[in-house]
């Protein structure tokens, strides 16, 4: 069996083909696609490496097509702006059947100033008793509620999860890499007798697009709270949006995404 933690840090071990463009392997994953999480993170890596000394502040991304596992993604960048303390990359995912994937990093140097955030109050952490199973997360997981239900139930999830310790650079990769499993699982919840198993037989899903916005720099090893809500399921697609606090209730990051829903019956 595949060791998922470090098959996935393998992934991030970007290695430079030639001025302004990476390579990275895929995971080594039963998954009938390339994991749009993998796309997410190496773009955060490839961003970093394209402007270095500086901290990844957002990341938009648009996945083009399905990208094929197994083979390794190449990514091209383009610098846009390279100022003292802000910088802007373009960046485009290649496999040999064309581009799957397209990105808009900006980053900052991060600065000292006044610090204000609005969030609600973060809940207990559930005990061992609440483990979440999510396959492609290489790491620990919690809930108090569970993510697929048979009933209709408020399009709003929180999960709990324990990145490992991980070297600073790798952290906006890996968080990003987590924001991508559970945002449609979310906009499923008020469909009454469809889960995400249902996936390919009552509906088909993709995600079109994901961004993350990093508001502060942090280390991993500890708990975080994903807190996310899918206000919109229309015309075909959903719409889920974000917080990632970290255990005393501060604002890490936000991310937002929309994704195909599109009921077959």
């Amino acid at each position: 069996m595949t060791d998922l933690w470090n098959d996935l840090l393998g992934c991030l071990d970007l290695v430079p083909c030639k001025p302004g463009t990476f390579e990275g392997r895929s995971q080594q994953l039963e998954y009938r696609r390339l994991f749009g999480g993998q796309l997410l993170a190496q773009f955060a890596g490839a961003a970093q490496l394209a402007a270095p000394g500086k901290g990844l502040k957002s990341l938009h991304t648009q996945f083009l097509r399905e990208g094929r596992s197994g083979e390794p993604v190449r990514y091209e960048t383009e610098v846009a702006q390279l100022g003292r303390t802000f910088a802007a990359v373009r960046l485009a995912a290649r496999q040999e059947h064309g581009v799957v994937a397209v990105s808009n990093a900006s980053l900052h140097v991060w600065e000292e100033g006044p610090d204000r955030q609005t969030a609600d109050p973060v809940p207990a952490l559930p005990g061992p008793e609440r483990p979440v199973e999510l396959g492609l997360l290489p790491w620990e997981s919690r809930a108090a509620t569970d993510l697929d239900t048979g009933t209709s139930e408020p399009p709003e999830y929180e999960l709990w999860t324990r990145i490992p310790e991980a070297p600073p650079a790798l952290v906006p990769a890996l968080l990003a890499y987590a924001t991508d499993l559970t945002p449609i699982g979310t906009a499923l919840r008020p469909v009454e007798g469809v889960t995400q198993a249902d996936a390919g037989r009552v509906f088909a899903s993709a995600v079109t697009s994901h961004t993350v916005w990093f508001h502060r720099p942090f280390v991993t090893g500890d708990w975080l709270l994903l807190r996310q809500r899918s206000p919109l399921a229309a015309h075909g697609r959903c719409f889920g949006r974000g917080d990632v606090l970290a255990p005393d209730g501060t604002l890490l990051a936000s991310y937002a995404q929309e994704a195909l829903l599109r009921f077959t019956g």
